[in-house]
């Protein structure tokens, strides 16, 4: 220990060479991640720009349809406000609501309230069950949707009786209401729906999928016959786009922030605390008590102790290493004096029996074997040279 605590100190922190090598895959994987993520909501964007928009030509977008209604004298007219939509309802105006289920539950009730009994037609697309409560709430989606895309009438209704077969499977629905057309069924429910009004004047669509209003596949299968008689019964069409700049949206009153994100976010936090968990399972080192294990090789007393005055000094713990260093010394002065190593720390009963065997000062061998810790390095030094003394002097009496 004496000749260890000139040594120069060694760090044992890791260099930044070192820290580099071990964090650049990691590193390389995140930017790789975040590069492909950005490149697929790019092309995402670019691809589906517009869904459901009868401005947009995209092959996603509902241009096409809006022409041709055109041409037939029907108006077409996108809103995006709740007050917008809420305002055009009336016997001469059918509303088309794009994404039902993007609409906050006091949206969907107001929007409800509001057409319902108004003589208008109502048409949702691709509701689903957190929507349909409020919209539609004699209607029930199925769990299951329908593997056919493509599907036949099976009605009564005039207008799907004319088109015949279209793409109208996704969504499934059941309903409880008298008088309800019941038709495109996929293993016995039906994907289309036609809900009359307790006026008569009214009613509501409910299609189970929005394949029929996309410029790709208005040309498919009787698409566009269907999807011009539901949305040109009336001379008006308002084609309601929720959007998020609605304030009505935020005006949510007893809504939290965790009403306001969507199931699927809530999910995947579950499974990443999942991954966690299993992850820590697997990297752990130790599942069970511990074990002695024997070394493969026999480390030597002198590099123990290199090691830890290394340690103790890195740390400027002065004070444990002292400590070490009487704590030792007392632990083999006591037998050669005649103290039983249990009282070997305790001053009254090794002090006088190392005094008695040397003839010394009672006082510097308490200084010595319990005094305080050495204030500096050139301080420990001494003290360990005085023990290393203090010892050898005790053996050869």
């Amino acid at each position: 220990m004496t000749a260890e605590a000139t040594l120069p100190a060694t760090s044992a922190s890791p260099t930044a060479r070192q820290v580099w090598t071990r964090a650049r895959g990691i590193l390389l994987a995140l930017v790789i991640l975040l590069a492909a993520a950005v490149a697929i909501a790019a092309i995402r964007s670019d691809a589906r720009h517009g869904d459901l928009d009868p401005r947009s030509a995209d092959p996603y977008g509902s241009r096409a349809v809006a022409e041709l209604l055109g041409d037939r004298g029907v108006s077409t007219r996108v809103v995006t406000t709740l007050a917008q939509a809420r305002a055009a309802a009336g016997p001469d105006t059918t509303l088309l609501v794009a994404v039902p289920d993007l609409l906050t539950k006091r949206q969907q009730s107001g929007l409800h309230s509001a057409f319902a009994n108004s003589g208008s037609r109502t048409v949702l697309v691709a509701p689903g069950p957190a929507s349909l409560p409020r919209l539609a709430p004699e209607v029930t989606a199925d769990a299951g949707s329908s593997f056919d895309t493509v599907l036949s009438p099976d009605c009564s209704l005039p207008a799907a009786q004319r088109a015949g077969d279209a793409e109208t499977g996704d969504y499934r629905y059941t309903t409880t209401a008298a008088g309800a057309d019941e038709c495109y069924a996929s293993n016995g429910m039906p994907t289309l729906l036609r809900l009359p009004d307790a006026s008569g004047g009214g009613d509501t669509v409910v299609i189970g999928s929005p394949d029929i209003f996309f410029n790709k596949r208005l040309d498919k299968q009787g698409n566009a016959s269907l999807a011009l008689q539901l949305l040109g019964s009336r001379p008006h069409l308002v084609w309601y786009l929720p959007s998020l700049s609605d304030t009505s949206a935020t005006d949510s009153g007893s809504q939290s922030f965790f009403d306001l994100l969507p199931s699927g976010w809530l999910w995947g936090t579950l499974q990443l605390f999942i991954a966690a968990g299993v992850a820590a399972l697997w990297r752990a080192r130790r599942l069970g008590p511990l074990v002695p294990e024997k070394l493969p090789v026999a480390i030597r007393a002198s590099e123990t102790v290199e090691g830890r005055a290394r340690l103790y000094r890195k740390a400027n713990a002065r004070d444990r290493a002292a400590n070490a260093l009487r704590s030792t010394t007392r632990t083999r002065l006591a037998p050669l004096v005649g103290v039983p190593v249990s009282q070997a720390h305790a001053p009254e009963a090794l002090l006088p029996a190392l005094s008695a065997h040397l003839h010394g000062d009672g006082q510097t061998l308490h200084a010595l074997l319990f005094g305080p810790p050495p204030s500096d390095d050139a301080a420990l030094i001494a003290l360990a040279d005085q023990l290393d003394a203090l010892e050898r002097e005790v053996r050869r009496s």
